[in-house]
């Protein structure tokens, strides 16, 4: 019998010893996932290299270095006027001064390079800069890049909780409310999702849901919070990707994969903020840590 019981004590041991600890291929998984995150952040159209976000008015919105412009950056290379954005309803076209000096010159005449309607989105260049239009409902807007911002030498890659395989957990997509799911942005607009479902899971014997969008063909997105926002995490919460659930509606969440929001590098974008259904009322020791807590 005291063999039998030291037996036992040790397959215990044994047990909880390997319990909690991750394989090797699951911890190269999920750092080639990391390595992605930094050349989204990092490439030209990531976040790293914002630099404005500027709301237009209708009609003529000029654009420089100098105060008296309606749109003002500031840099050395930023001339005083660089050209002004023609905004009529739901177009807004971009028409370089004629001092500037070195502009494109496909660029002479005014150029649309937004038309809602259209669906049409042109990027548009000077030297190091960058600038897209973006609309967030009924505000129309110029996300403005440098491309030799000092935040992209300055950033030395995510930190993140230890990579745990135990917080990839198997879940299962549920039919969504009939009510629709509703989100907040940081702009304080709130718009009706393209609403995916039910993200079912258990955690400690408890099961939990987060309400899931469609993002296209692929994965599906969720925002949601947990009780280390603030503390470990970003304070508004974190995004995970889900992947698509087989025919009979089973997947897996892991958060391992959950990433900071755009907010958490930049002031200049317009991150969605977790709706209260999608707080889980538990720490997720696990995905990346905020970009104060270094």
């Amino acid at each position: 019998m005291k063999a039998l019981i030291a037996a036992l004590l040790c397959l215990i041991v044994v047990s909880n010893k390997t319990q909690g600890q991750t394989s090797e291929a699951y911890t190269a998984s999920i750092k080639h996932f990391d390595s992605l995150r930094i050349k989204a952040l990092t490439e030209e159209d990531g976040w790293l290299n914002l630099a404005g976000l500027f709301w237009l008015h209708q009609g003529e919105n000029s654009f420089g270095s100098s105060n008296t412009n309606a749109v003002v950056f500031k840099h050395k290379n930023m001339p005083q006027v660089l050209g002004k954005f023609i905004v009529s309803g739901n177009t807004v076209r971009f028409e370089f001064d004629k001092a500037v000096s070195q502009f494109p010159n496909d660029y002479t005449e005014a150029t649309v390079c937004f038309d809602a309607d259209k669906k049409i989105s042109k990027p548009l260049t000077y030297h190091q800069f960058k600038w897209t239009i973006i609309k967030r409902e009924d505000k129309i807007g110029v996300r403005f890049r440098d491309l030799k911002n000092p935040a992209l030498s300055a950033f030395k890659g995510n930190k993140r909780f230890t990579i745990n395989e135990s917080w990839n957990l198997p879940a299962k997509l549920l039919p969504p409310d009939p009510s629709g799911l509703f989100i907040t942005n940081v702009l304080g607009q709130t718009t009706a999702q393209d609403y995916a479902g039910k993200i079912s899971f258990a955690y400690q014997g408890k099961n939990y849901v987060l309400d899931a969008i469609n993002e296209g063909p692929g994965d599906l997105f969720v925002v949601f919070g947990d009780a280390t926002n603030g503390i470990n995490t970003y304070h508004t919460g974190r995004f995970i990707y889900v992947p698509r659930p087989d025919s009979n509606g089973n997947t897996f969440i892991d958060f391992n994969k959950a990433f900071n929001p755009p907010c958490a590098y930049t002031p200049y974008a317009t991150c969605p903020i977790p709706p209260k259904q999608n707080i889980l009322p538990f720490k997720v020791t696990a995905g990346e840590l905020s970009e104060k807590h270094k």
